[in-house]
C-alpha cells in the first residue's frame, strides 16, 4: 500500500557531503513523524534524526551540527543533508515514516536502505 524509496547514498571522502532523499508514495492520508536511522556493520540500528509534521527536529549527539533533516509535506519526502562526513558515518541509512493510510489506520514503514561509505 505504501512505499518509501530512498536515494542519494554513495561513496564520499571524509569531510564531504551527501544528501539523502526518501519519498513516500501510495495510499497515504497523512504522515506524522519521519526519521532517518543508520546501521553500521556489527552494530544496532540507531535513530540519528527525526522531524515531526510541524517541522520540529531532533538529532543524535553524534550528528548534531553536521546533519540536517527536513521535509517537504507536499511531496511526502524527507531529506537528510550530511556535511562534514566522517569514516564513522559509514553505514546503511534507512528512512522511517509514521503515517496514516487512507483507510484510517496508522502504520510504521521503512525504506529499503541506502549505503553511505566515507573514506578516510
Amino acid at each position: 500500500q505504501v512505499q518509501l524509496v530512498e536515494s542519494g547514498g554513495g561513496l564520499v571522502q571524509a569531510g564531504g557531503s551527501l544528501r539523502l532523499s526518501c519519498a513516500a508514495s501510495g495510499r497515504i492520508f497523512s504522515i506524522n513523524a519521519m526519521g532517518w536511522y543508520r546501521q553500521a556493520p556489527g552494530k544496532q540500528r540507531e535513530l540519528i534524526a527525526a522531524i515531526t509534521s510541524g517541522g520540529s527536529t531532533n538529532y543524535a549527539g553524534s550528528v548534531k551540527g553536521r546533519f540536517t533533516i527536513s521535509r517537504d509535506n507536499a511531496k511526502n519526502t524527507v531529506y537528510l543533508q550530511m556535511n562534514g562526513l566522517k569514516p564513522e558515518d559509514t553505514a546503511v541509512y534507512y528512512c522511517n515514516a509514521d503515517l496514516v493510510v487512507t483507510s484510517g489506520y496508522n502504520y510504521n514503514y521503512w525504506g529499503q536502505g541506502t549505503q553511505v561509505t566515507v573514506s578516510s
